[in-house]
C-alpha cells in the first residue's frame, strides 16, 4: 500500500520537478518567488492531478486479478511452502 502512496505522490510531484529543470535550463532562478507566479502553480497543480487520476484509472484496469478467479495464500504443502497463487 506505501508504494502506491508514494508513487502517486511521485506522479503528482513530476510537472512541478519539470519546471524547475526547465528553471535551471533557462537560468531563471528557481528560488525566485517570480518564477513560480500563481497561475503557473495552478496549472501545474492542475496538470499534476490529471496526471493522477490517470494514474489511478490505469491502476484500477490493468492490475488485479483476472475476472472470477481465486486467491489462494500461501501455505504449507507436503512440508514445502507453496507461493500464493490465483486459480
Amino acid at each position: 500500500m506505501i508504494r502506491t502512496v508514494l508513487t502517486e505522490i511521485g506522479i503528482f510531484l513530476v510537472p512541478f520537478a519539470v519546471y524547475a529543470i526547465f528553471l535551471i535550463a533557462t537560468r531563471s532562478g528557481v528560488t525566485l518567488p517570480a518564477s513560480w507566479p500563481l497561475h503557473m502553480l495552478a496549472k501545474l497543480t492542475l496538470a499534476a492531478l490529471v496526471m493522477v487520476i490517470v494514474s489511478f484509472v490505469l491502476l484500477a484496469e490493468l492490475t488485479g486479478a483476472p475476472p472470477n478467479s481465486t486467491y489462494v495464500p500461501a501455505h504449507i504443502e507436503n512440508g514445502r511452502l507453496v507461493p500464493g497463487a490465483e486459480r
